[in-house]
């Protein structure tokens, strides 16, 4: 087998990278460990930033996220039992972001590559990458039919996310940066309509909370726990009186209960390994770093690497010029190390840390005040939640 461009991971980076190039006309072949009908199905986050839906909508898979993606122009920080709502649109001159979940996604960058004719290969294994520091890489595997297969290319895209093959073979080339923290996600799907309509974060003395939605008849709902709590100790009805109990006030604001149809606990990482590029391999998305959901910036900056892959591959296949594939690792750590500042930033604020003594929590009150009070520091939650502008 032959292409220009081979593509480990058939994930939102897998996916968006592949339809990025085809605009260009550039080959690519995508290999996927997984079903189509598992990677269609696994739920992940639904916050899109303006940029990620603007990608989407300008290559041609934007039609149905259009119609049925909710955008919201803002979200509320609660704590004290009242609501303060940043204006994102209002700060950020016009821009917002988009509910829509990831596996959405997923199936609209299928469906099109499917239709197109493109090559995706599903319940691929045994995948090796190879020969990348030399002028042609490989892809050894073996299909969904038992055969073994060699895949040759001009480059590897290793989009094969945090628990993929690409990034531990370049190991011992890698810095790794790295930071567990002391808790987790509880996170549910409920048959009820969200009592607002949009996001509540809320910073409470039990641990922080959060109201999200998908679609508008579902609300997701998530509980700060302890990152080993076992989910058996959460019955529906302790879930439901702990989300009541935090997001409690005096304004009136209260959660609507409906049919538990989804239970999860996440545990919360921050994760950078650089450089992304080793010779003719290129690492993006979560194959390369990971973000704690507070942000909700995993998908996004995925979608930001590929777009930044996507230009200097380009460029280098229409003028032999590859400075822009020599600098795509600094191009896109900036911003990898943009995000999980804010990321880090958001999680610190609203989270409860176990075994803090009293300063702490005064100092995320003094912040959470600060930021619904300030102008300039609601602006730059703004313009960090729905997404820096990406420059090619």
């Amino acid at each position: 087998m032959r292409t220009q461009v081979g593509i480990v991971g058939a994930g939102p980076a897998g996916l968006v990278l592949g339809l990025l190039l085809a605009r260009e006309g550039i080959e690519s072949v995508v290999l996927e460990s997984r079903s189509r009908e598992y990677i269609e199905h696994r739920v992940r986050a639904g916050v899109l930033e303006q940029g990620t839906v603007d990608c989407l909508a300008a290559s041609g898979v934007g039609e149905r996220l259009q119609r049925e993606g909710m955008v919201h122009h803002g979200l509320f920080l609660r704590w004290d039992g009242y609501s303060h709502r940043i204006a994102l649109s209002d700060l950020t001159g016009g821009r917002g972001i988009t509910l829509y979940g990831q596996q959405e996604v997923v199936k609209d960058l299928v469906a099109e590559r499917v239709e197109d004719g493109r090559e995706l290969l599903f319940e691929v294994s045994d995948v090796r990458v190879e020969d990348f520091d030399g002028d042609e890489p490989a892809i050894r595997f073996t299909d969904a039919t038992g055969a073994e297969q060699v895949l040759r290319c001009d480059v590897i895209a290793g989009c094969d996310g945090f628990h993929g093959l690409c990034r531990p073979t370049v190991e011992t080339a890698l810095r790794v940066y790295e930071r567990e923290y002391p808790f987790g996600w509880l996170g549910i799907l409920a048959e009820a309509a969200p009592s607002s309509d949009e996001l509540v974060y809320c910073h409470h003395e039990r641990g922080f909370a959060l109201q999200s939605m998908r679609p508008p008849d579902l609300t997701r709902l998530y509980l700060q726990v302890a990152p080993d709590e076992e989910l058996e100790r959460w019955p529906d009805e302790r879930v439901w009186e702990e989300l009541h109990t935090r997001f409690a006030g005096d304004d009136g604001f209260d959660v609507a209960e409906g049919a538990v149809v989804e239970k999860g606990i996440t545990p919360m990482r921050s994760f950078v390994a650089e450089p992304l590029r080793h010779g003719r391999l290129f690492l993006a998305g979560d194959a390369a770093h990971i973000v704690p959901p507070t942000g909700a910036k995993g998908l996004n900056l995925a979608v930001a690497d590929v777009r930044v892959l996507a230009d200097g591959l380009a460029h280098w296949y229409s003028t032999g010029d590859g400075s822009r594939l020599d600098s795509y690792s600094d191009r896109c750590l900036r911003r990898v190390w943009r995000v999980q500042h804010f990321s880090w930033w958001m999680t610190r604020m609203l989270h409860r840390l176990p075994g803090e003594d009293p300063f702490e929590p005064m100092l995320q009150r003094s912040q959470l005040e600060y930021v619904c009070s300030s102008h300039a520091a609601a602006t730059s939650l703004a313009e960090n939640y729905v997404g820096l502008e990406l420059e090619l």
